[in-house]
Formats: structure tokens, C-alpha cells, sequence
């Protein structure tokens, strides 16, 4: 990695963080409970896939039709986040292929 992609990555790491701070206050607090999820069950790209822009693209159209943050997701935010990474391998299932895999075999 260079210094280059390091200071992209902080760019738009800055921009994604701004776009959230515009939200109102109700989406802003589920958006934190959503991170605090899928950073600890999410997805292995999480920060680098379009997951994270796509949840903001989702609740900026939310707040732009005058929806409340529950009518989009729902009262259960971790049923939701689950919905949204279903099919995308995660740091459990990596963790838990790793306890199947026989000792002193390589993971491939």
C-alpha cells in the first residue's frame, strides 16, 4: 500500500464520515449501532467494499422521501445488517472454518 492509496483512503474515509454527520439524529444514532454490528460480524471488505456508501445512499433517499429511520429498517438493527451482508463471507465464517479445518493443515 502507498502512501498515495493511504491518503485517498483517509479522503474518503473523511468524506464518507461528513455525509453521515448531515443526517438527522435519529438516523445518525442507528448508522452507529449498524458500524458497531457489522465491525464486529461484517463482512471481510467492509471498509474498502460499497457497503458502507450504499448505507448512506440509502438513508440520505430515506430522509429526501421524509421517512423515518425505522420505517426503512425496521425496530431490529442487527436482523437488518444480517439481510444486507448475507451473502458476503464475514469474519465469523472465517473464524469458524479455521476451528473445522484440521491442525497443521494450511488454510488455502
Amino acid at each position: 500500500m502507498s502512501i498515495r492509496d493511504i491518503i485517498d483512503g483517509k479522503k474518503q474515509w473523511r468524506a464518507y464520515t461528513a455525509r453521515v454527520k448531515a443526517l438527522p439524529p435519529d438516523y445518525r444514532i442507528v448508522h452507529k449501532e449498524m458500524l458497531r454490528y457489522l465491525f464486529k460480524v461484517g463482512p471481510i471488505d467492509l471498509t474498502d467494499g460499497p457497503l458502507l456508501p450504499g448505507i448512506v445512499d440509502f438513508f440520505e433517499e430515506g430522509v429526501a422521501a421524509g421517512k423515518g429511520v425505522v420505517q426503512l429498517i425496521g425496530t431490529d438493527v442487527a436482523a437488518f445488517c444480517d439481510g444486507m451482508i448475507q451473502d458476503s463471507p464475514t469474519y465469523a465464517d472465517m473464524h469458524q472454518a479455521s476451528l473445522l479445518r484440521e491442525p497443521g493443515t494450511a488454510a488455502t
